[in-house]
């Protein structure tokens, strides 16, 4: 297998390089994980300032508003961004799941008007699948929608659902035929946030962030053409919108920068008493060569997986396990920087004392929930099981 890119690729690569030196927000320094209303402002400004360029989605379709790129230059776009630490989150769930949804699913009205919306970062989504009774068994869900007229009323609750009190519109799925299997009598909805009966509650995570909420429907009345494809097969498009989060690229390319700040760190810090440093000691030297062999694996993993849609095959497994390795490799790599820094590494970020502005602290916090978000662990072993080993269900 040939791992190098193409000329074209690598011209692309240091456009991207280029153009991120003089348009990363001033001061910005890389925090993703502090959800505040002068953190959107910043990631709204910086999706705008991507629309200049039409790389808020860069590999969608030329009409839809993106560029038409190539699977390996979209994969090359997200490395870049993400090994800078760039401010990419307002437009994420549009570019990702909802955008792609309504391409394959939408009508020319329902495309007219939100994908331009999205790729000119005028318009940020939030995703409505998980319930309290409904996560990993997402089938099970209760939130209604009931024919009424030229409308839909819903009821029920979503939880877990990032973004909502900032977000525009939501993808919605609701059950419209409860005497149906629970998996056919489910329909998919776009959903405009400014609905009456629609009100958000925070959800506190243990970084002491508001980015999750809980999304509460009371007869809200949604118009029949926000009915995104055919009623009651909205669990199959759902299932779409997962499979667009393939590659885990990201976590990839976000280990490696971590683990060029940990290096750096070690060989600037002295051990007390015996004049090394951290990097001299063996047990450091280890722990440094696990993290580097582990985040090449992770990005290896990435790239099969980018590298089979590129010949239009269709990642399943492979996603699985690109998936679960990289989640459980950033969750490592935080782990390891905090026990090589001691106990300096689990101070707060705001204290004066913390190394690294306390990045390794607050990955841990984010990564741990990352087990759950995005299909759990013991999701993704099912999928590698079955399908990848051909085991039986247990």
């Amino acid at each position: 297998m040939d791992f190098r890119f193409s000329p074209k690729e690598e011209t692309f690569r240091q456009e991207i390089r280029d153009w991120l030196k003089g348009n990363l927000p001033e001061d910005w320094t890389g925090d993703r994980f502090t959800r505040s209303d002068e953190n959107r402002n910043v990631y709204r400004d910086f999706a705008k300032r991507l629309a200049t360029k039409n790389w808020v989605a860069p590999n969608w379709p030329i009409e839809y508003g993106g560029l038409g790129l190539s699977v390996i230059e979209q994969l090359i776009f997200n490395e870049e961004m993400s090994y800078a630490n760039a401010p990419i989150g307002y437009s994420t769930i549009g570019v990702g799941w909802a955008g792609p949804t309504i391409i394959v699913y939408g009508t020319d009205q329902q495309k007219k008007q939100h994908l331009s919306a999205i790729t000119n970062a005028e318009t940020m989504w939030c995703q409505g699948f998980s319930e309290p009774n409904a996560g990993s068994d997402l089938a099970n869900l209760a939130t209604r929608a009931v024919k009424d007229g030229d409308d839909y009323v819903i009821n029920g609750q979503k939880i877990w659902t990032s973004g909502a009190h900032y977000a525009n519109w939501m993808i919605l799925i609701a059950r419209t035929d409860q005497e149906a299997p629970k998996h056919k009598g489910i329909s998919y909805f776009l959903v405009d946030m400014k609905t009456p009966g629609i009100s958000t509650r925070p959800l506190i995570d243990m970084m002491n962030n508001h980015g999750f909420n809980e999304v509460f429907f009371e007869n809200a009345r949604v118009p029949r053409d926000c009915l995104l494809g055919e009623e009651n097969r909205g669990w199959y498009m759902a299932t779409t919108t997962l499979d667009f989060e393939r590659s885990s690229i990201g976590g990839a390319v976000g280990a490696r920068k971590m683990l060029e700040e940990l290096t750096e760190y070690t060989r600037e810090t002295p051990v007390p008493g015996n004049g090394h440093r951290l990097s001299d000691e063996i047990p450091v030297k280890v722990r440094l060569a696990d993290a580097a062999i582990e985040a090449e694996l992770g990005r290896l993993l990435s790239y099969r997986v980018a590298a089979m849609q590129a010949r239009g095959l269709v990642p399943n497994y492979e996603s699985s396990i690109a998936k679960l390795f990289n989640t459980d490799m950033q969750l490592r790599m935080a782990k390891a920087g905090m026990e090589i820094m001691g106990l300096y590494g689990q101070l707060d970020p705001k204290s004066k004392w913390v190394p690294l502005k306390g990045r390794f602290e607050r990955q841990y916090l984010w990564q741990t929930g990352l087990a759950v978000g995005g299909g759990t662990t013991e999701i993704q072993k099912n999928i590698i099981a079955q399908r990848g080993l051909g085991m039986p269900r247990g």
